[in-house]
């Protein structure tokens, strides 16, 4: 499982250092995508593979379903660790989710979530400060 949070910079060329401790379970590669919220999701390929069933099984007739396939989809590439640990996030990607110099990779169990460093640190202050109310809502889920 990926759990954690950690910063980390592109080089000039789109290159990332994936954590260590995330390294070994992406050996045989991974799959990286544009995620929610205009992050990044990365994928082992057996968790991809499992994600990519379902969503093509969603109904093709109805427009919501067809834009969520071709967005997680259409802009999934496969990629490989070097021997520094690193990931090329290509050009369209890193254009997605707004990443500069400075991104922050997350862990979040079955999949890593890269955001542009200023966008996660928006993002996070404005769910921790909703935090209560999103916490009532899903014990409505029973969570």
């Amino acid at each position: 499982m990926f759990i954690g949070e950690f910063s980390h910079n592109l080089d000039s060329k789109g290159r990332m250092a994936i954590p260590a401790k995330f390294r070994q379970k992406l050996t045989g590669g991974a799959i990286i995508t544009r995620g929610l919220d205009h992050c990044l999701f990365v994928f082992t390929n057996k968790d991809w593979e499992i994600l990519a069933q379902k969503l093509i099984a969603l109904p093709l007739a109805q427009a919501n379903s067809r834009a969520f396939v071709r967005l997680m989809l259409a802009g999934a590439t496969d990629v490989e660790l070097d021997k520094q640990g690193r990931i090329l996030i290509p050009d369209y990607l890193r254009e997605y989710a707004g990443l500069k110099k400075q991104a922050i990779v997350a862990g979040l169990y079955n999949r890593i979530e890269i955001w542009d460093s200023e966008a996660w640190k928006q993002y996070k202050t404005k769910t921790e400060s909703q935090s209560d109310e999103i916490a009532e809502k899903l014990s409505e889920l029973g969570i």
